[in-house]
């Protein structure tokens, strides 16, 4: 059996009257991440872990932030594409762990929700995607409110 390991790290910047899509969940708050695409920083760095360990870069080479053609697109639709490559490789996921910073608003109870809807776009069950929260006690660009940071890995299995 051939394995891959990814990680991912992405990052998005908070600005009052945009949309907020987290985890494939859009979630209700006066703010949003700045961003070409929905800004779903925790599904940007599920792909880049996804590209990464097949070697295949990152999102941005995939999808550009110069492109029209992925303005406001929503990021499970750049999720979806990322494993056709993964399924072209040969590869398919054994599990993904997801770490999301962000001081507000509070996100466990949504994890249920993003799990829920990212298992079935990653080809996998519920039991095989984490998804956690924490904040930054108020420290840093996180903890003031200025943005969101995520950490994604996943595991990659060739059959």
């Amino acid at each position: 059996m051939d394995i891959r390991v990814g990680n991912g790290y992405d990052v998005h910047a908070i600005a009052e009257g945009l949309e907020m899509h987290l985890g494939g969940v859009k979630i209700d708050s006066k703010v949003g991440f700045v961003a070409h695409s929905d800004g779903d920083v925790a599904i940007h760095a599920l792909c880049d872990a996804l590209l990464g360990a097949l070697a295949k870069g990152d999102i941005g080479h995939l999808f550009p932030d110069t492109s029209p053609e992925w303005k406001g697109i929503d990021s499970k639709v750049l999720l979806a594409k990322v494993m056709e490559v993964v399924a072209a490789e040969g590869y398919e996921v054994s599990n993904a762990d997801i770490t999301i910073a962000l001081q507000r608003p509070k996100l466990a109870p949504l994890i249920g929700a993003m799990r829920q809807t990212l298992a079935p776009i990653l080809g996998v069950g519920e039991d095989r995607v984490s998804v956690k929260a924490t904040t930054t006690e108020h420290l840093g660009f996180v903890g003031r409110g200025e943005g969101c940071e995520v950490w994604a890995t996943v595991l990659l299995v060739r059959p």
